[in-house]
């Protein structure tokens, strides 16, 4: 579990910093996808099911939601 939480984390903090030079859309989608893979993640592993597959799933749900919200904020510019 401390090695997922690690590799989150820094993907996460990756793609934070990448985020500079992005459109809203994909920061949005790309803060979405990080955010989602680690909620997803933990809510497996405290359900007890596969970590990898709750961050999986999480990370296209958290990207989808990112995007479409990246999408509304360039649009209200």
């Amino acid at each position: 579990m401390k090695k997922l939480l690690y590799i989150t984390t820094l993907a996460t903090a990756l793609g934070l910093v990448g985020c500079t030079n992005m459109t809203a859309t994909e920061q949005g989608t790309v803060t979405g996808a990080a955010i989602g893979a680690a909620g997803g993640a933990g809510i497996a592993a405290i359900a007890g099911g596969n970590a990898g597959v709750g961050a999986a799933v999480g990370a296209v749900v958290g990207g989808v939601v990112g995007n479409m919200e990246g999408k509304k904020a360039e649009e209200r510019k």
